[in-house]
């Protein structure tokens, strides 16, 4: 048997390794740090071993590395595992390929699955690797498997950003001169159905299962008219039994008694049959309706709020009556409008302003 690697580190000593162990959370780390410390004080080689739950060879190799390392050579060191499949490069490639989608024609698919990926990466790069490695490559690469928003064929990105970035002049533009000095509120308004057929929001459960959840068939059912100002934190609501001008105008009523005192609203809406101005429709006097462009309900934050309020308060119910939809409703309204912050946190755009 060789002679023992003697310890050739003294800035530390017995007794301050043992009060460094005392302030150490990670175990293995504690017990090397004593095992060094018995050493130290001179104790024998395999009792200090024993003691600390390791053979001679092992402490021998920790006091090699507090030799070259000092105390920060005795945390542990997690092992690299085997390189990844792909380069940095490929990695980015399959990024930009999953985030483009499948071309029909020549990948014979209308998604990616991991299957579909494994040979698209054995194709393109002649690299092997197995349909669980593809998902590895997938989370590492920051993507999860997420439901797509829906989106209407005739949607126009450029008339949504220039619709944004000139929301202040689009503003300015509608408004009429009984406006002049005074303080503007951005409001935005949409409507909901609220019903038995309503739907199913997604719920944790074990993996590999299909949790059940009631599901009403029948088809009574209200419209639940809501408009917020981020701003202020405040809303205005009404239930209504169909969508149609005359609800719009009560709505428009309602909201024009929660536009704060001498300031004047500008309400932002979709193009929907009864928002149009026409002899129908009777906007009042402090406020302005502002159209968003077509097919973008995305810029509407009232569709944020209706899927906050179905996921936290009008999902997974039974209502026999129309009464219990219509109270059911009104509390969800009111758990809505009870936190400004919650209004603010869902509904603030930062591209909704205009200089008063």
């Amino acid at each position: 048997m060789g002679r023992p690697i003697e310890i050739s580190r003294f800035e530390l000593s017995a007794t301050e390794l043992r009060e460094l162990a005392a302030r150490t959370q990670a175990g293995a780390v504690v017990r090397r740090l004593l095992a060094i410390a018995l050493v130290l004080e001179g104790h024998p080689r395999e009792a200090a071993a024993q003691l600390n739950g390791m053979d001679r060879q092992t402490l021998r190799d920790w006091v090699l590395r507090y030799n070259a390392e000092g105390v920060a050579g005795l945390s542990s060191r997690c092992s690299p595992g085997r390189p990844l499949a792909l380069n940095e490069a490929q990695m980015e490639e399959l990024r930009s390929m999953v985030l483009e989608g499948p071309d029909l024609e020549r990948n014979k698919v209308v998604r990616w699955r991991c299957a579909d990926l494994q040979a698209e990466i054995a194709s393109r790069w002649s690299v092997s690797v197995a349909e669980r490695t593809v998902g590895k490559l997938l989370r590492r690469l920051r993507m999860t498997r997420l439901q797509p928003r829906p989106y209407h064929p005739k949607k126009d990105p450029a008339a949504q950003e220039t619709f944004k970035k000139n929301f202040p002049s689009l503003v300015a533009a509608e408004l009429p001169a009984s406006a002049a000095g005074k303080p503007i509120e951005i409001w935005f308004q949409d409507e909901a159905r609220v019903g038995q057929k309503g739907s199913l929001e997604y719920i944790w459960a074990p993996i590999g299962s299909r949790p059940p959840m009631v599901r009403d068939n029948r088809h009574d059912s209200v419209y639940l008219f809501g408009a917020i100002c981020h701003a202020r934190g405040v809303g205005a609501a009404i239930i209504m039994p169909t969508t149609n001008t005359e609800a719009m105008n009560e709505h428009l009523k309602e909201i024009s008694t929660q536009v704060s005192p001498g300031a004047h609203a500008v309400l932002v809406c979709d193009g929907a049959g009864w928002h149009q101005q026409g002899k129908r429709l009777r906007t009042p006097h402090n406020i302005t309706l502002l159209r968003l462009p077509s097919y973008s309900p995305e810029l509407n934050p009232m569709e944020n709020i209706w899927d906050y309020l179905r996921g936290n308060k009008l999902s997974r119910l039974v209502w026999d009556t129309y009464e219990a939809i219509v109270a059911a409703c009104k509390e969800a309204w009111y758990f809505l409008i009870g936190d400004k912050a919650r209004i603010d946190s869902i509904a603030r755009r930062s591209w909704a302003w205009v200089n008063h």
